[in-house]
């Protein structure tokens, strides 16, 4: 696993529109996540230890904002050709086994992963109601190996700030994990 860090794209940036299937071939848009509170787009993949050692605590995390009005969706850009273990089909399954209460897209393209210069798995953002860029980065310090509990706290912290009326302190630290899978 190569680690690599999110490139953090600037605060305030509006989220880049998209049209991505989930497994079952629904296609849904960036405006399908309006109104809300706040949107959480995370980059996911289904083999990815820094992923593995996070989703039930991001699954249970989204859980508890849903029923606040904040949306969740998860991508997954992974070249499935080179890692079929990420393809569609193992998506469905992936998010089966977890309990996702959200949809995960398939980002065939790569398109939508550079548009928000996703970096790596797991790569966070959460957007406003404006759908302003108003925190990227970490979940927590937990990270394969290194005994940190997994609490989300960073991303929990930024959805307080948000359906308290506030903006997340500036100050936010990259999220890290394997990159993504470009295809060559």
């Amino acid at each position: 696993m190569a680690r690599t860090e999110s490139r953090m794209l600037p605060l305030g940036t509006l989220a880049p529109d998209f049209a991505l299937p989930d497994p079952a071939g629904r296609v849904w848009r960036l405006n399908d996540f309006a109104p809300t509170r706040a949107l959480v787009v995370a980059f996911i993949c289904n083999h990815c230890p820094y992923v593995v050692h996070v989703i039930d605590a991001f699954v249970a995390l989204s859980r508890q904002y849903l029923a606040d009005g904040v949306r969740v969706v998860a991508i997954s850009a992974n070249d499935v050709a080179r890692y079929p273990q990420d393809a569609p089909d193992k998506m469905a399954e992936f998010a089966r086994a977890h309990g996702f209460e959200f949809p995960y897209l398939y980002d065939e393209s790569q398109a939508v992963a550079r548009a928000y210069e996703a970096a790596c798995t797991p790569d966070f953002y959460v957007f406003g109601a404006d759908m302003r860029l108003v925190y990227r980065g970490r979940m927590d310090g937990a990270t394969p190996g290194n005994a940190v509990a997994v609490t989300g706290a960073e991303l929990r912290a930024a959805l307080d700030a948000v359906l308290d009326g506030r903006l997340p302190e500036p100050e936010q630290t990259a999220s890290m994990g394997c990159n993504i899978k470009w295809k060559a």
